[in-house]
């Protein structure tokens, strides 16, 4: 198993707000960089960063999926959109044994970022 201090000590450097809640899981909760409920999870030989964005929609679901098909094309630095259960998630995953903390803050950064250009378009499609 990978030792968990390299991630503990970059959510530090990166003076993140976030609780452990495992072993090998720690939650984000930092407004002030754009990250909201955004799990860390060393599954070792990756780190999967990720964070629930909303339910799949009822309705315009072709509109929708292609939305984010063409999200995770051409907007997305790292990471994708995919489908978890009945929900739409946000995911990047690092290979920890070569990850550096520019590479852990890049993926948060674009997780941070995608989530705050995508809200609107996103949000159209929410079940109401």
């Amino acid at each position: 198993m990978a030792d968990t201090k390299k991630l503990e000590s970059y959510m530090i450097n990166l003076d993140l707000s976030y609780e452990e809640v495992d072993d090998t899981t720690w939650l984000i909760n930092d407004s002030e960089k754009g990250l909201e409920q955004v799990v860390v999870i060393l599954a070792d030989p990756q780190v999967i960063i990720r964070v629930n964005v909303m339910s799949v929609p009822s309705e315009r679901r072709e509109a929708f999926f292609e939305q984010l098909l063409k999200l995770n094309a051409n907007d997305l630095v790292h990471g994708a959109y995919g489908i978890e259960g009945g929900n739409i998630v946000l995911l990047d995953t690092l290979e920890y044994m070569t990850m550096d903390i520019e590479e852990f803050q890049a993926s948060l950064d674009a997780i941070g970022l995608a989530l705050a250009q995508h809200y609107q378009i996103l949000s159209g499609y929410r079940n109401t």
